[in-house]
């Protein structure tokens, strides 16, 4: 695991984003841990947060696309974020794009925000989490019908990597498998178990043996098949 993919596991733990516990998922799923993208709340946290999801982009994409769209509400300022992180760190400059909930009627007409999408566009999409594939299914036929564009990925923070709620693969394998393009994360939930088991954060180990007991139980019921 690369040393900015530690750093970030650090910087959602630092950042009360990455929780540890019993909460309940929107599934209804008792989880023991939590990721919360909306616990970014300041400049320096944000300039952070953009800056490794450009590393894991590059790492994984390359920087051959154009438009970088991130969904409304929480993958609007992922897409600011990033694409100045892009510009600052690789000298790149990509266009970004997100949409609104409602159509604007006045003004700036239209369900976009930022860059107008223009045929041969090639679009990678950046997101928080994706749990149950279902912001995709919205996304994609609203880049779709904008232009003739390629969407070359999707980018997340954290893969869950545990099964949805029709198949036993995760959300970025369905996602993959449906959409025929590239679906990945900056970290795994693994990534995060085997970097903070029994590690101290400020003088706390905050996964300790019963956490990790707890998690183990929760992916042998819920697990995405790898």
């Amino acid at each position: 695991m690369g040393n900015y993919k530690e750093e970030f596991i650090d910087f959602m733990v630092d950042s009360n984003v990455l929780k540890f516990g019993e909460f309940t998922l929107k599934s209804g799923r008792k989880s023991p841990f939590f990721m919360n993208a909306g616990a970014y709340v300041t400049g320096a946290q944000l300039k952070k947060l953009g800056e490794y999801y450009a590393r894991a982009i590059h790492d994984t994409f390359g920087l051959e696309f154009d438009v970088l769209f991130g969904p409304a509400y929480k993958g609007i300022p992922l897409a600011v974020a990033t694409s100045i992180a892009i510009s600052n760190l690789y000298g790149r400059e990509i266009r970004y794009c997100s949409n609104r909930k409602e159509i604007k009627d006045h003004g700036d007409k239209g369900i976009l925000l930022g860059t107008k999408l223009r045929d041969g566009d090639r679009v990678l999409i950046i997101e928080d989490v994706t749990t149950s594939g279902k912001s995709i299914e919205e996304t994609v036929p609203i880049i779709q019908a904008q232009a003739d564009c390629d969407i070359i990925g999707l980018m997340v923070s954290l893969n869950r990597q545990e099964k949805g709620q029709d198949s036993d693969q995760s959300a970025l394998d369905e996602i993959r498998e449906r959409y025929g393009f590239g679906a990945h994360a900056i970290v795994t939930m693994s990534d995060v178990v085997n970097y903070l088991y029994n590690r101290p954060v400020d003088g706390e180990v905050i996964l300790n043996k019963d956490i990790k007991k707890a998690i183990d139980e929760y992916y042998a019921e819920y697990g995405a098949k790898q």
